[in-house]
């Protein structure tokens, strides 16, 4: 279907171009008032014109010269454009010397004839060669463009499914530590546990259907997740929240914040001989939604950062949303680290 509808165009193009040189031309005769033969051998260059750039197009087509081309390519491309000229002049010449479509007062030789219509009529086939070709390279580029468009998307969407199927994994095997505590010392608060996981599995098997989610969905994560974590830390972890309620709509990356979250528990609470405290923080920055976990502890390098939390997150806001979004993690009031995710306020679903 895509072959017939580009052979139909060519057909187009190719009458509407010829047709549209013949009445140029028929312009000026009607200008200068020419004789009735110079009509004549204006409708019999016009007919030559189009079977000769057909058969031309047939034969760059045949010998794949069809752009790209490189190198010897264009002298065999250029030898035959002086070819096809050559014959087209000396053809209609003919032609129209066998019609007589000469004034008998012109007293001039065929091949006299034959240079004239090589100087005055062949330029059109090197416009319409020339036509033919940044066509051929217009459209050479935009597939190459169209190509690498969905490259990426694919290679976008491979990156985030490898991403998300590292989270849950990750997740799950801390999680099962803190479950693992609690099993001798406490099996009312392990079955209590093992409940939370369960709300906490339902919901990041939900979130693997979308690439976004809304704020509420998330925060419903983070609090199942910090709920499970303080039957582990007791009074050794402090849990606040400031959010700005017209956030829960905005869009964030599913398990992320979560991920933050539990980023902070494992290299900072975790660490305290006398636990610390957790602030999760949304709210509107001037244009973008701003996100903020803070942890007690600290962190020994700003620059270079390492850890599956980390690398995850500037990952997923790198391909989701490019230099829309921002993060950074750092140390703020000698004990206590701050981690911040800037998004789009209007950010899009990438729901499927």
């Amino acid at each position: 279907m895509y072959m017939r509808k580009k052979h139909l165009a060519y057909w187009w193009c190719q009458f509407a171009g010829w047709a549209f040189y013949g009445l140029s031309m028929l312009f000026f005769v009607w200008v200068f008032q020419l004789p009735f033969s110079v009509i004549q051998r204006l409708i019999l260059s016009v007919s030559f014109g189009l079977l000769f750039t057909h058969i031309l197009r047939l034969t760059i087509l045949r010998l794949k010269l069809v752009p790209p081309i490189f190198g010897k390519q264009w002298i065999h491309l250029f030898a035959i454009i002086l070819l096809f000229c050559a014959a087209y002049s000396f053809t209609t010449s003919i032609a129209a010397e066998w019609l007589k479509l000469y004034e008998p007062d012109m007293k001039i030789s065929v091949m006299d004839r034959f240079f004239l219509s090589l100087a005055y009529d062949s330029p059109i086939i090197l416009v319409w060669i020339s036509i033919y070709y940044l066509w051929h390279y217009i459209e050479n580029s935009r597939n190459i463009k169209m190509d690498s468009m969905r490259m990426e998307s694919l290679v976008k969407e491979l990156q985030l499914k490898t991403i998300k199927s590292h989270i849950n994994p990750h997740f799950i095997f801390n999680a099962l530590n803190s479950i693992r505590a609690l099993v001798d010392e406490n099996p009312e608060r392990a079955r209590t546990a093992i409940t939370e996981l369960s709300n906490i599995l339902r919901s990041s098997m939900q979130a693997e259907k979308t690439e976004t989610t809304s704020l509420e969905k998330e925060l419903s994560i983070v609090k199942d997740y910090l709920e499970l974590e303080q039957i582990r830390f007791e009074d050794r972890l402090k849990v606040e929240y400031e959010i700005d309620d017209d956030t829960l709509d905005q869009q964030v990356p599913p398990m992320m914040l979560q991920t933050l979250v539990e980023n902070a528990i494992k290299h900072g609470i975790s660490k305290q001989l006398e636990g610390g405290s957790i602030k999760v923080r949304s709210g509107f920055t001037g244009n973008h939604h701003e996100l903020i976990v803070e942890n007690t502890g600290f962190l020994k390098s700003e620059k270079n950062i390492e850890g599956f939390g980390i690398t995850s997150t500037i990952n997923r806001l790198r391909l989701l949303y490019g230099d829309d979004s921002g993060f950074e993690i750092k140390n703020i009031n000698g004990n206590t680290v701050k981690a911040t995710v800037i998004l789009p306020v209007t950010a899009l679903s990438f729901s499927k």
